[in-house]
């Protein structure tokens, strides 16, 4: 095809598309059905970011095309250009957003050149034109290996029923594990952060084959597939909601029922392998073609499992495990069994690209907690018993000894951070046995009796003690249309696999020395609901356990802001620790047994030595909570360190201006400025938090800065004004006595809120004392010569204050 010369510098990179790169995309074949283009595709939502209590999006990533070779599989990547500019340039992104999507080819153009990247063959060069989608196919089935008999199964159409398009990394996954099972992998693994839709992946996975009739044999049949987990909860809720699409070809083994019609099977370890009878063992070990293993690091990979015999019997079924968990030594065994993961997505991923939720996290000490506890002479408990004289720290609280006055610190301090955000937030608190959950009940429940009297299940228990009762509770918790229950205490039973989507704070109250069951923890508030106002949470760590895990240098999700407060018994914060005390920084010890918290055979959890005594129980004395500490990422977003607030932003102010000057010049035009703000606001900090921890509250957000920064003197907001008056006298001369009038207004209301109201000048101008002059384009037309010179003159006004 041959491209007309362009007329350079006219074209834009809209002109571009729509003139040259269209055209010779559809000249190779990519305009007709199968072969789509997707125009001007974002894969992305953007990064949540949360300053203030304020919570915009980041910049969403998106493709100028993308190129299918089925309406559910992508081949290929185009970056596109302007006319004019080097092709060159679109290169790195291209290279970029091809990685992200999992992709083997990219291009980038600019209308006149293109450039090729194959990274099947790693080469990258220019060519003439485009690939036809059939070229692109064959190199990459080619590559694969995958046979041409197979390949049916691979592009077999995504269930879309309910409206919901797999998200990028999902199909990634998906395409993953089928294309391994077609290479005759029968042992697969995927990680896939908490609140990323492992359950998602799975149905598609099934769907695509049992809609294709895949099976191991090659028989013309549909495969018998069975979806196994530990919890009924995490069975139970797939099988009635995302696998409905099957119809009757699903069914639940549980009892006796050992149906062998359907297709489609779900079960938990427990029952199909019980104390008295191996349930299982009813089918040929050559039923199942696949089987899921939801949560797989939860023990059923173990050597020395009770449940690893399950999966031993159906060795000749393909075998995919889907976890949260990265590789560490606690999770050693799903890798070593399952093999290395053929897609991973992390925590991190999940929160830069906008699909899960940010978090901040405040660490709070109690007087025990931070210089331990010793009892008094001959103190008994409880029961009467001597408690040992000894030293006890927070690894040993509910464990060996129960303070019921720690217990009830935690609870008001909890209750009056509630009154002082949202009372009907979604709180999960993680305590150390049910018993720990069923005090902390009994004082989170008194501490808020005026809310209990009118909702009885404002604070409830969900643990294994209370069966049907609990899950019923956990029920109207998920339920984001239901108010209560809004405190739910537990140990271990919402650990993992609890799909809560309205969780707004997670109360840690227990020490969690596993690394997989912490993140699995605050994978309680990871998943995101903003159509109800779910942007973000907190963690709330009465135990250290965050700002500890935290600082692993493998952990894969920092947090946006941690906070350490201090508070006395009442909940009244006096006072701002800017160190973290070496004692708060407790040994991590972990014992692996089986447990029947929660519900019979959770896996492998961390809990007491099976030797531990009894705990004592001591229900006098008095805690109180004394810390409050501020820990945000250094300079290279790797570790955690811990900084005052107004610490930070002077840091950050200097990382982005060089000088006072550069700073001034960029503030004092408001084009300029918006990005500042955005530089600012991208890096955590907010005019408000700020105005607060330096105690000045009358500064012009601009001096404090510099002053931050630079050491240079603090000017309050009505200094800086009046100086405006004073040195710029030709400005306001300039206007009529009116349009002087409506200056002078717009500086007084800079007096009381500061430069920010510029930003909503149209809406600032329609209410008191403006609408007196009419409405904002009545007083642009009349006094300043229309818009153009009403923002004209505006901008003049903050020239003048910011000389």
């Amino acid at each position: 095809m041959t491209t007309p010369p362009p007329h350079p510098g006219v074209l834009t990179e809209a002109d571009t598309c729509r003139e040259y790169v269209t055209p010779r995309l559809v000249a190779a074949g990519w305009s007709t059905e199968p072969h789509a283009i997707g125009e001007q595709r974002s894969f992305t939502d953007g990064r949540i970011i949360v300053t203030g209590g304020r919570v915009r999006r980041g910049k969403q990533r998106r493709a100028d095309y993308i190129l299918y070779y089925r309406r559910d599989y992508l081949l290929a990547i185009v970056e596109a250009k302007a006319v004019g500019l080097a092709v060159e340039a679109g290169v790195q992104q291209a290279r970029e957003s091809a990685e992200m999507l999992g992709l083997k080819f990219a291009y980038a153009t600019n209308g006149q050149r293109i450039i090729e990247i194959d990274y099947l063959s790693g080469s990258e060069r220019e060519v003439e034109r485009f690939a036809t989608p059939a070229e692109l196919w064959q190199r990459l089935r080619a590559a694969a290996q995958v046979p041409e008999s197979a390949t049916a199964h691979l592009l077999e159409p995504f269930n879309l029923v309910s409206g919901k398009v797999p998200r990028y990394y999902q199909q990634i996954a998906i395409h993953r594990v089928i294309e391994a099972i077609l290479l005759g992998e029968t042992r697969i693994l995927v990680t896939l952060a908490t609140g990323t839709g492992k359950t998602c992946v799975a149905f598609q996975i099934c769907w695509k084959l049992w809609n294709s009739r895949w099976n191991r044999t090659g028989e013309y049949r549909r495969p018998k597939i069975l979806f196994l987990a530990d919890r009924n909860i995490l069975v139970d809720d797939p099988m009635a909601k995302m696998f409905a699409p099957f119809g009757e070809a699903r069914h639940k083994i549980s009892g006796g029922d050992v149906s062998k019609s359907r297709d489609l099977y779900f079960g938990i370890y427990q029952a199909l392998s019980t104390a008295s009878e191996d349930i299982f063992r009813q089918y040929r070990p050559d039923f199942f073609d696949l089987i899921i293993v939801d949560e797989c690091h939860r023990g059923s990979s173990r050597d020395d499992s009770s449940w690893r015999v399950l999966l031993d019997y159906f060795a000749s079924a393909v075998q995919f495990g889907m976890t949260a968990t990265p590789l560490r030594d606690e999770a050693r065994d799903t890798y070593r069994y399952f093999g290395n993961p053929v897609y991973t997505y992390s925590l991190r991923q999940g929160i830069e690209d906008g699909f899960l939720a940010p978090y901040r996290v405040h660490r709070v000490i109690t007087s025990v907690d931070a210089a331990g506890w010793r009892p008094s002479k001959n103190e008994l408990d409880r029961f009467g018993r001597k408690v040992p004289d000894e030293e006890y720290q927070t690894k040993d609280f509910e464990r060996v000894v129960a303070l019921r006055s720690r217990t009830r610190a935690i609870a008001r301090h909890l209750t009056d951070f509630l009154k002082g955000t949202d009372r009907f937030a979604k709180t999960i608190v993680f305590c150390v046995d049910q018993e720990h959950a069923a005090e902390m009940r009994q004082e989170l429940l008194n501490l808020n009796s005026d809310l209990v009297s009118q909702y009885p299940d404002y604070v409830c228990r969900v643990t294994g003690d209370e069966e049907a009762i609990g899950l019923t509770h956990l029920a109207h918790f998920q339920d984001v249309d239901r108010p209560t229950p809004v405190l739910l205490t537990t140990s271990q039973l919402l650990t993992t696999g609890v799909n809560a989507e309205m969780v707004k704070y997670v109360a840690l109250a227990r020490v969690i020395g596993s690394h997989t069951e912490f993140k699995q923890i605050i994978g309680r508030g990871t998943r995101l609901k903003v159509d109800y106002g779910k942007e973000y949470f907190v963690i709330i760590d009465f135990t250290g356990t965050a700002t500890r895990h935290f600082a692993d240098p493998d952990f894969d999700g920092e947090p946006a802001r941690i906070e350490e407060v201090t508070v006395d018994e009442s909940g009244e914060t006096f006072d701002t620790i800017v160190e973290t005390p070496p004692h708060v920084r407790q040994p991590e010890v972990e014992y692996r047994v089986e447990t029947n918290d929660g519900e019979v055979g959770n896996g492998i959890i961390l809990t007491d030595p099976p030797d531990e005594p009894r705990k004592f129980y001591v229900d006098g004395g008095e805690v109180e909570i004394i810390g409050h500490l501020v820990y945000d990422l250094d300079s290279d977003g790797k570790k955690l360190q811990v900084v005052r607030y107004t610490e930070y932003s002077g840091r950050t102010v200097r990382s982005l201006y060089r000088e006072r000057a550069d700073l001034q010049s960029a503030w004092a035009n408001p084009d300029t400025r918006s990005e500042v703000l955005r530089e600012l606001t991208e890096r955590g900090i907010s005019f408000e938090e700020l105005a607060v921890s330096a105690d000045q509250p009358d500064a012009d957000p601009f001096d404090l800065l510099c002053h931050l920064a630079w050491n240079t003197p603090l000017l309050t907001r009505r200094e800086r004004a009046k100086r405006a008056r004073q040195t710029t006298p030709d400005f306001f001369g300039q206007y009529s006595e009116t349009a002087r009038e409506v200056l002078s207004l717009l500086i007084d209301r800079y007096i009381d809120r500061g430069i920010l109201q510029f930003n909503t000048l149209s809406e600032l101008m329609k209410v008191t004392p403006f609408d007196r002059f009419g409405t904002p384009s009545e007083i642009a037309s009349r006094h300043f010569g229309g818009m153009r010179g009403l923002r004209e003159a505006v901008s003049g006004l903050q020239a003048a204050l910011y000389q």
